[in-house]
């Protein structure tokens, strides 16, 4: 797999800035296609009344709505930089829907992290949660203040799952970049023959990896156990299988996921 096209979600929050940048620079190492992504819904009003003051109410939302989309814009030409292969889009719509629709063309799609201490990044944003499990393609979730995507050591999650297969195969581009490669299972369930295989298949990539199986530690969560190992290796980047469901227009996931989502320090590449 080769990375050629790269869209990042930009969006009126404090982050979004180091965000564009770190895509842009990620876009300039892999000699990708940078596309900025920008959405905002107009509301809707129901006609009742006075039709003459819904439209003027309409119109000012529309106004308020562009008005935001040229901030957002603005905001990626100038943090984007002088990269020669950029491209802006934008659209009074969804976010959600049309982050999803632009991301057909994209083989890595860039978000931010949307925790709870992470504030409110405005009507732009599309949720990331709900944006992971919609795409189709490999989602790098990137915590607020990290304007570049170092590549040091990368930590790969193993699970026996088809997400974890997935995430190990997107992330072949970003992992062929890194220093050191370290492979982790945690749990009950974690196997050495899964870890060591997937080591053998980086391998026969080109890549060497190390293995490690981190026991069951009831007090500490799956994702929490990850991100203090990645804390402790001093990992630039996380990768991952997502697992979640959708349950009557609502993202639920698992406790990794959701933990990681909220709460990484470093980059992280999911695939669903």
């Amino acid at each position: 797999m080769t990375i050629r096209t790269i869209t990042v979600s930009v969006d009126l929050g404090a982050a979004a800035a180091d965000r564009v940048q770190l895509a842009a620079g990620l876009a300039e190492r892999l000699r990708a296609c940078l596309i900025g992504i920008g959405a905002c819904r107009v509301p809707s009003y129901l006609p009742v009344g006075d039709m003459l003051a819904v439209e003027r109410i309409y119109e000012d939302e529309e106004r308020r709505a562009r008005e935001q989309l040229e901030q957002v814009r603005a905001l990626f030409e100038r943090e984007a930089g002088t990269m020669p292969r950029t491209e802006w889009r934008s659209a009074l719509t969804d976010p959600l829907a049309y982050h999803a629709e632009q991301a057909r063309e994209a083989d890595l799609v860039v978000v931010g992290r949307q925790g709870p201490a992470d504030g409110d990044p405005g009507p732009t944003a599309a949720p990331t949660g709900a944006l992971l499990m919609a795409v189709g393609r490999p989602v790098l979730v990137v915590p607020p203040g990290l304007e570049r995507l170092g590549l040091g050591c990368a930590v790969v999650a193993w699970k026996e799952t088809r997400e974890a297969r997935r995430a190990v195969h997107d992330a072949l581009p970003l992992l062929s970049l890194a220093e050191r490669v370290c492979i982790v299972a945690v749990g009950p369930e974690a196997h050495r023959a899964g870890a060591e295989g997937t080591a053998a298949y980086l391998t026969r990539h080109g890549l060497a990896a190390t293995t490690h199986l981190l026991p069951d530690q009831p007090a500490v969560g799956a994702g929490d156990a990850l991100l203090r190992f990645a804390g402790r290796e001093g990992a630039d980047l996380l990768v991952m299988g997502a697992y979640g469901h959708s349950r009557l227009r609502e993202w639920i996931f698992g406790g990794a996921t959701r933990d990681i989502l909220q709460a990484t320090h470093v980059c992280c590449l999911m695939s669903h």
